[in-house]
């Protein structure tokens, strides 16, 4: 079976092709949509090895696809900040040789982009799992007319993807929910949430007041035609009947809600403010030192872990901190990780980072020494002692670099968690202010 996605790149386009075309990348092609830059300066730095790698060209060379690429955008006029379109294909380990993950990948950036646009498929076997890179030019050579990015083109990427391996007797993934490069969408948070209040819902007022509940914020409701709904720090509403929820659909269920002898109850919510109470239960406050470099993001991860673990009997009411559920495993291992190191502010995680990176730095240098000393050899012996010393030191690398990567990503991570529970902690307040209100009006 094999999973697919793609992206768009807002950056040079030779870059995209360079990354895809190199056999020592190791980084997962699906956290490049923040990080292509980063990941392409560690492919750079990394030491080469001997791996064999699949190169081909739909509609363009293989050897001179970013000149004939640029070429279709000089002679149509690029226009926008997207260069291409970088797309991965991933099998299963043991599932396919990498002559057949080729052929596959091959076939599928035929049936998908053939007709109107050009790509480079690579396939990688750098990873535990065969993978297919795409890098499709923005801008078609047949009419000059860009690539439209949309949810449907991810959707028949996968479709195609399926079928092929179908034909050619390999498993698919099926019936499964369909997500994004990026994580579960904005659209699939809101369905999910729709999903589950629906079944305890009778008229059009109850789905509004459970959505409400939840954090959203309805911008059209009775009088449009469309009913959209919205969740801080989001840039666009979603639209319910875009996601499958028609008024024709809901009022049907409410039909059979309203019909049925016993009318079900939602399920009772034991933690009615979870993210209150976790924070005077453990003492910790995260609202007063942002700023500042006594930021307790190791605290702040454990915080996240319970208010994720309790999330199914809780009154969650960030829709963004809901969604982050899928994500407990990550959450936990970077709060070990942390734990592990004695890492509990940020100042901590920074100076963590800048002493690995020093380590890194005295070793490749040192490993650089060693192969100015193989280059030129003294004896037989003497070479095969430096390899020997290289190989040594290319062992010591890694952990520290694996440490990096991790450091790093958490660092990163750490102002979005803030912003998260910062966030949850705000509507947790007006809740109980709306409540407060409420009581005191009875």
């Amino acid at each position: 079976m094999a999973t697919t996605g793609f992206w768009p790149v807002k950056g040079r386009l030779k870059e995209v092709i360079d990354y895809a075309a190199n056999p020592d990348k190791t980084t997962d092609a699906k956290f490049l949509d923040a990080d292509l830059y980063v990941a392409l300066r560690y492919a750079e730095n990394d030491g080469k090895t001997d791996r064999r790698l699949y190169v081909s060209g739909v509609n363009c060379s293989k050897r001179n696809a970013y000149a004939q690429m640029m070429a279709v955008k000089r002679r149509f006029g690029d226009r926008g900040a997207v260069a291409a379109y970088h797309g991965y294909q991933s099998f299963v380990t043991g599932e396919v040789t990498p002559e057949e993950a080729h052929a596959i990948g091959v076939e599928t950036a035929r049936r998908m982009w053939g007709g109107r646009f050009q790509v480079v498929v690579t396939t990688h076997l750098n990873t535990g799992n065969l993978h297919n890179h795409f890098v499709v030019n923005s801008v078609s050579f047949k009419d000059g007319l860009k690539f439209r990015n949309k949810i449907g083109s991810h959707l028949e990427l996968r479709c195609i993807s399926d079928a092929i391996c179908r034909e050619r007797g390999k498993d698919v993934l099926e019936n499964a929910d369909f997500y994004s490069h990026y994580g579960k969408s904005h659209r699939e948070a809101v369905a999910n949430d729709v999903r589950e209040v629906l079944p305890y819902c009778r008229k059009m007022e109850d789905l509004y007041t459970s959505l409400r509940a939840k954090g959203y914020t309805l911008n059209r409701t009775d009088g449009y035609k469309h009913v959209t709904v919205i969740a801080p720090g989001w840039k666009r509403p979603v639209r319910l009947d875009s996601i499958g929820f028609t008024v024709e659909r809901v009022t049907a269920v409410f039909i059979q809600n309203r019909e049925e002898p016993i009318w079900r109850q939602p399920p009772t919510v034991k933690h009615k403010y979870p993210l209150d109470d976790l924070l005077k239960k453990l003492d910790f406050d995260i609202g007063h030192s942002r700023d500042g470099v006594e930021v307790f993001i190791e605290a702040m991860f454990y915080v996240m872990i319970l208010l994720l673990k309790m999330a199914r009997e809780s009154a969650i009411r960030s829709a963004e901190l809901r969604n982050e559920a899928r994500n407990l495993e990550r959450y936990v291992a970077d709060h070990h990780f942390l734990r592990e190191n004695g890492l509990h502010t940020v100042a901590d995680l920074q100076s963590y980072v800048n002493q690995t990176k020093g380590e890194i730095a005295a070793l490749e240098r040192e490993r650089d020494k060693i192969s100015n000393r193989i280059r030129c050899p003294k004896s037989t012996e003497d070479q095969a002692e430096n390899k020997a010393r290289r190989r040594e030191v290319t062992r010591r690398i890694t952990p520290l670099r694996q440490k990096l990567r991790t450091a790093e990503r958490i660092l990163n991570k750490s102002p979005r968690l803030y912003d998260l529970l910062m966030t949850e902690r705000r509507l947790e307040a007006d809740a109980r202010k709306k409540q407060r209100t409420k009581e005191r009006t009875r």
